[in-house]
C-alpha cells in the first residue's frame, strides 16, 4: 500500500533520492500534475532510549509491530486494528512472533487513531483511482501534505457522472442583432477599448463551440487535442473534491473530507493556485495575469474579465464580481442624478421662501423653551443655519429622485437577470441540474448520535432498511433556541437604540445647565454629533456579534446539506444586521418628535427627563446626518478596514502559531524553496462569499431606502465600490486558498432579497416624504391656505400660540431676561391657539395636514409600483439574441449528433464491405464473425433511429 500511495516515502527508497517538483505544481517526477493537497500536523511518539534501539515509533507498512490502544494488544495491520468505528480496542490476543508491545499514552492515542484513519482514508482515494504522493515523516512532529493527482481515467468517469458540458469538435456562428444597435455597440467598444482587460481573448468573437455533457461513449465528438489539458485546472480540482467527499472510512463512519476536517484528521483540503501572482521568475499564469489586470488598485479604471475570473474561480464567484460590476455600474447613473439634485438644493437655497422668513430677524417668533426651568425663551431666527442645510435634502427635486431611484432598483434587478441569462448562455450553464449534494459533517454525527442511542431501544425492527433521517422533533430544540435567541438578539438593538436616545436627552439637559455661553448654544450639534459615533460603534460591535450567533444558531439547527445551511445562516444573518444597521435611522425618520406632547403637557421618559424633539428645521436634516455617517462609516471601517486588517492579523497569527510549534529539526528532505502547496497553506481559507454578498446588500439599503434623505448616497456607494471591486480582487488572489469551483447558475437567495428591499424602499421613501419632510405642509398651504398661492406665511402658519401663563409651576424659566415680556411663545405644530374654545387641541389643519400625507402615501406607493411593473414587463427577462441562440444551439445539437452518427456508420459500413471483399474465400467463423459485423450494423441502426427520436426533443 505505501509503494502504491508514495514510492519516495523514504528520502532513499529504491536509491531515489527526494525532489521537489521544479514549478511547484506537479509530482516530483514532474509529468503529473497536483490537482488537490490535503495538508495535516502529525505528532510522532517519542520511545525511551535504550542501548542499542533507535526510535520505536511504529513505521508506516510494518506488520510485524503490534500497538496497543489503551492497555490492549493490537493486531499488525491496519486495516484490522481498528474495529466498531475505532470506539474502543480489539479484543486482547496475541501478537505476531517477534512483536513489541507499546505502551501508548491518551495523546499517543489520538494520534494513532488520526493516522489510521488518514491511511484508510487515502487508500480508499487510491481504489477510486486517484494517485497520491506524500511528504516523508522524518520530523518527530510537523506539517505534511498529501498530493493528489486524477489520471484520464478518472476525470473521463467523473466528467460523465457529473454531466460537466464539454466543448465539443462542433463551431457555430453567433448570430449579432443588426441595425443601429449594431452600430451603438460597435462605437462603444471603440471608445471603451482602452477600458478592457488585456487578457486573452477568443479569435473569433462571433464563432461558439457547441458544448454537450461528456460521455466516454460519445468520446469521438469532443475536440481533445491533449488528454492533460482538455480538463482545466479548476474542473480537475472540481472532480477530486467531489471523489474526496463521498469516499468514505469504517473509522468513526467518517463520511467524506468534511467529517475528517471537522474532526481534525487532517488540517485542510485545497486545490493549488496557478503559480505566484508577482515576480519574472516563472511565466505567465491565469492567476498572475488576474493580478495584473483585475486585482489591483492601479485598474480601477478597467473593466473586469468577468470570463477569465469564472474559469479560475468558478461560475459562483463569477457571478458574484460580475453582479458587483453591474450594481457598481448601475451607480453611476444614480450618483448624476443625486449631484444635479443635491446642485439644485444648493442653487434654490437663496430663493426658498420659508428659510428666508425663518432667518429674518424682523420676523420675532419668540419660541417655547426646549427644557424645564434651565432653558429660556428663545428666537427662531437663531435656527437659520439649520433651516437653510434642511432645504439641501428637503426641496420638490427630492420626490421626483425617489421615483427614480425606486424604477433604478427595478431596473437593475431587471437588467441583472438578463446579464445573468447571457452569462448562463455563454459559460454553458443553461439547462443546468441541480447537483445531488452530500449531507454536512454535522449533520452525520447528529444521525450517528440518534442512530446509536435508537440502537439499544429498538432491537427489532421491520423497517431496517429505510434511512433513517433527521425528524423535526429532533431539530426541535435548535428550533426553539433560535427563535428565543433571534427575539432576544432583536431586543438588544432596540435597547441600544433607547440607551443612545437616553444618552441624547440626559446630554442636552446636563449640557443646557452649563455657564458657557458657546456650549450652552450648540448643545443639539454636540448633542447630535456625538450620539450618532456612538451608534456608529455600538452598530459595528454588534454586527460583529450577529455574524458569530448566526452561525451559531444556523448550526445548532444541523442543517443537511451546505445549501441549506448558507440560505438559512443568510436568513438569520440579513435579519439581524438589517435591524441593527437600520434601528436607529428608523428611530430619527419616524419616531422621534412624534411624542412630544405638548407646553404644559410634555411626556417625560424619566422623571424631569422630557422626549427628545426634531430641529425647528425638522427632522430630515438629522436624518440625514444620521445615515451619512452610519453608512460612511461602516464602509470605510469595516467594509475596508476590518477587510484589509483582519484578514493579515490572522495570516501573521497562524504564521507565528506554526513557527511556535514546529521543532528546529532538520528535514533534510524538505526543499529549501517553498512549494506551491506550503505557500497556499498559509493563506487564508475560503469561508464562502454570505460576507462579500452581505456588506453589499445593507449598502444597497442606504442607497434605496432612505434616498429621500440623503441624495449623495449612491455617489459615496459608487467611490467605495470602486474600492472594493479591487479589495475583493486582491482578496482572492493573493491572500485566499483558491476556493473549490461551484457551478451556479443565479446568484439564489440574495436576489429574493434585494427584490424584497426595492419593494420596501418605495413605502419607506413614501413615508419620508410625507412624514419626515416639509414637502406635504408646504403643498398643502401653497395650494390650499396661502392667500396669494406663494409660501409668504408658511414659517407662521406651522407655529401655534401658548400662553406662558399655563406653564405648570417649576417649569418656568428661572432668571429669564424676557419673563416680564413675553405673554406668548410658539411652537411647532397644529394647534389650537389659547383663545380658543378647544385650547391646544389638534386644528383642522393638522388634520386635512395628516389626510394629505396619508393620501400622498397611498398615491406615490402606486404610482411607482405601477411604473415598477411596467418597466419589468416592457423588459423582458430573456435577451431576444439569447433567446435565439440558445433554439438555435439545440437545432445544432441534432444536427451535429446526426452528422456524427451517419458518419460514423459509413465508416462501419465501408469496414465491412472491405472485410467483405477481401475474406470472400474465407473459412466458417470468418463467415460467422462477418455476420456479427452486420448484426453490430443492424443495432448501430437502431440506436441511431433512437438516437434521432430522442435528441428531436431537446
Amino acid at each position: 500500500f505505501s509503494q502504491i500511495i508514495n514510492n519516495y516515502l523514504d528520502g532513499t527508497q529504491g536509491g531515489c533520492v527526494d525532489k521537489a517538483s521544479p514549478s511547484g505544481m506537479h509530482f516530483r517526477d514532474s509529468k503529473r500534475k497536483v490537482d488537490y493537497v490535503l495538508a495535516y500536523h502529525y505528532r510522532k511518539r517519542l520511545a525511551p532510549h535504550q542501548p542499542g534501539v533507535g526510535s520505536l515509533e511504529p513505521t508506516r507498512g510494518s506488520a510485524s509491530l503490534a500497538l496497543v490502544l489503551n492497555g490492549g494488544t493490537g493486531k499488525g495491520h491496519a486495516e484490522q486494528q481498528w474495529q466498531d468505528g475505532g470506539q474502543h480496542a480489539p479484543k486482547e490476543q496475541p501478537g505476531p512472533p517477534g512483536a513489541e508491545v507499546i505502551e501508548l499514552g491518551p495523546l499517543d492515542t489520538l494520534e494513532e487513531e488520526k493516522r489510521l484513519q488518514r491511511e484508510e482514508y487515502e487508500r480508499n482515494l487510491v481504489e477510486a483511482g486517484l494517485e497520491i504522493e506524500k511528504d516523508p515523516e522524518n520530523k518527530s512532529q510537523g506539517l505534511s501534505f498529501v498530493r493528489i493527482h486524477a489520471p484520464w481515467q478518472v476525470l473521463s468517469r467523473e466528467a460523465e457522472l457529473l454531466k460537466i458540458k464539454m466543448p465539443t469538435k462542433k463551431i457555430y456562428e453567433i448570430t449579432e442583432e443588426g441595425g443601429i444597435l449594431k452600430t451603438l455597440n460597435e462605437i462603444w467598444c471603440k471608445l471603451t477599448e482602452p477600458l478592457q482587460p488585456q487578457v486573452p481573448q477568443q479569435e473569433n468573437t462571433n464563432m461558439k463551440s457547441l458544448s454537450y455533457p461528456f460521455s466516454r461513449e460519445k468520446i469521438y465528438l469532443y475536440n481533445i487535442k491533449d488528454k492533460d489539458t482538455f480538463f482545466d485546472n479548476a474542473t480537475r480540482s472540481r472532480i477530486v473534491r467531489e471523489i474526496l467527499k463521498r469516499t468514505s472510512t469504517k473509522a468513526r463512519n467518517s463520511m467524506g473530507i468534511g467529517t475528517l476536517i471537522a474532526n481534525n484528521v487532517y488540517d485542510a483540503a485545497y486545490p493549488l493556485h496557478d503559480g505566484e501572482y508577482e515576480g519574472q521568475n516563472d511565466g505567465m499564469n491565469e492567476r498572475k495575469l488576474l493580478y495584473r489586470e483585475w486585482a489591483r488598485y492601479g485598474v480601477f479604471y478597467k473593466f473586469q474579465p468577468i470570463d477569465l475570473i469564472r474559469k479560475y474561480f468558478g461560475e459562483k464567484i463569477g457571478l458574484y464580481f460580475a453582479w458587483l460590476g453591474l450594481y457598481t455600474e448601475f451607480l453611476i447613473p444614480s450618483s448624476v442624478v443625486g449631484i444635479i439634485v443635491f446642485l439644485y438644493g444648493c442653487i434654490t437655497i437663496e430663493s426658498d421662501i420659508p428659510s428666508k422668513e425663518m432667518c429674518d430677524q424682523r420676523n420675532a417668533f419668540t419660541m417655547c423653551p426646549l427644557c424645564d426651568k434651565f432653558c429660556d425663551y428663545w428666537n427662531l431666527s437663531s435656527a437659520c443655519a439649520t433651516a437653510r442645510a434642511s432645504h439641501l435634502f428637503d426641496n420638490p427635486a427630492t420626490v421626483l429622485f425617489s421615483i427614480f431611484m425606486a424604477l433604478w432598483a427595478t431596473m437593475f434587478l431587471e437588467q441583472w437577470k438578463r446579464l445573468q441569462m447571457r452569462l448562463s448562455y455563454f459559460w454553458d450553464l443553461t439547462g443546468l441540474e441541480e447537483e445531488e449534494e452530500h449531507p454536512r459533517p454535522e449533520y452525520e454525527t447528529k444521525l450517528l448520535q440518534k442512530k446509536l442511542k435508537n440502537k439499544n431501544i429498538i432491537t427489532e425492527n421491520s423497517n431496517e432498511d429505510e434511512k433513517e433521517k433527521l425528524t423535526w422533533s429532533d431539530r426541535m430544540p435548535g428550533y426553539a433556541a433560535n427563535f428565543g435567541l433571534i427575539l432576544f438578539m432583536i431586543m438588544l438593538t432596540f435597547s441600544a437604540v433607547f440607551g443612545v436616545i437616553v444618552y441624547r436627552i440626559t446630554t442636552a439637559a446636563a449640557l443646557s445647565f452649563s455657564t458657557n455661553e458657546t456650549t450652552r448654544s450648540n448643545v443639539r450639534v454636540t448633542v447630535t454629533a456625538t450620539a450618532v459615533i456612538i451608534n456608529l460603534v455600538v452598530i459595528l460591535i454588534l454586527d460583529e456579534i450577529y455574524g458569530a450567533v448566526a452561525k451559531w444558531l444556523t448550526e445548532i439547527e444541523v442543517p443537511k446539506t451546505e445549501k441549506t445551511f448558507e440560505e438559512r445562516l443568510i436568513l438569520k444573518a440579513f435579519l439581524l444586521k438589517f435591524v441593527n444597521s437600520y434601528a436607529p435611522i428608523f428611530y430619527v425618520a419616524f419616531f422621534k418628535g412624534r411624542f412630544v406632547g405638548r407646553p404644559g403637557r410634555y411626556v417625560y421618559v424619566f422623571d424631569g427627563y422630557r422626549m427628545e424633539e426634531c430641529a425647528p428645521g425638522g427632522c430630515l436634516m438629522e436624518l440625514c446626518i444620521q445615515l451619512s455617517i452610519i453608512m460612511l462609516g461602516k464602509q470605510l471601517i469595516q467594509n475596508n478596514l476590518f477587510e484589509i486588517g483582519i484578514p493579515k492579523l490572522k495570516k501573521l497569527f497562524r504564521k507565528l502559531k506554526d513557527e511556535r510549534t514546529e521543532t528546529k529539526e532538520m528535514d533534510t528532505n524538505q526543499s529549501k524553496n517553498p512549494q506551491q502547496w506550503d505557500l497556499d497553506y498559509i493563506l487564508e481559507p475560503f469561508t464562502g462569499l454570505t460576507p462579500e454578498y452581505m456588506e453589499m446588500i445593507i449598502q444597497f439599503g442606504f442607497v434605496t431606502l432612505f434616498v429621500a434623505s440623503f441624495p449623495l448616497a449612491p455617489l459615496f456607494a459608487l467611490l467605495n465600490n470602486i474600492i472594493e471591486v479591487r479589495l475583493d480582487a486582491k482578496k482572492f488572489v493573493t491572500e485566499l486558498r483558491r476556493p473549490d469551483t461551484v457551478r451556479a447558475k443565479d446568484i439564489g437567495i440574495w436576489y429574493n432579497i434585494l427584490s424584497g428591499i426595492g419593494k420596501l424602499s418605495v413605502i419607506i421613501n413614501a413615508f419620508v416624504i410625507a412624514v419626515t419632510s416639509d414637502f406635504i405642509p408646504r403643498l398643502m398651504y401653497q395650494y390650499a391656505y396661502s392667500q396669494n398661492g406663494t409660501m409668504h406665511g408658511f414659517i407662521n402658519h406651522t407655529l401655534s400660540y401658548f400662553n406662558v401663563s399655563h406653564l405648570k409651576a417649576g417649569t418656568q424659566p428661572e432668571n429669564s431676561p424676557f419673563s416680564q415680556d413675553v405673554l406668548f411663545c410658539r411652537f411647532k405644530d397644529y394647534r389650537e391657539p389659547p383663545w380658543s374654545q378647544n385650547q391646544y387641541e389638534f386644528s383642522k389643519q393638522y388634520w386635512a395636514v395628516l389626510s394629505a400625507r396619508l393620501a400622498f402615501v397611498i398615491l406615490f406607493q402606486n404610482l411607482v409600483m405601477f411604473l415598477s411593473v411596467l418597466v419589468d414587463w416592457m423588459i423582458p427577462d430573456i435577451p431576444k439574441d439569447i433567446s435565439e441562440q440558445i433554439k438555435k444551439e439545440k437545432s445544432v445539437l441534432v444536427d451535429f449528433f446526426l452528422k456524427e452518427e451517419h458518419e460514423k456508420l459509413k465508416l462501419i459500413e465501408s469496414f465491412i464491405a472491405h472485410d467483405k471483399q477481401k475474406r470472400k474465400s474465407g473459412t466458417k467463423g470468418e463467415r460467422i464473425r462477418a455476420a456479427s459485423f452486420c448484426q453490430f450494423n443492424r443495432s448501430q441502426k437502431g440506436s441511431f433511429a433512437s438516437f434521432s427520436s430522442q435528441h428531436t426533443e431537446v
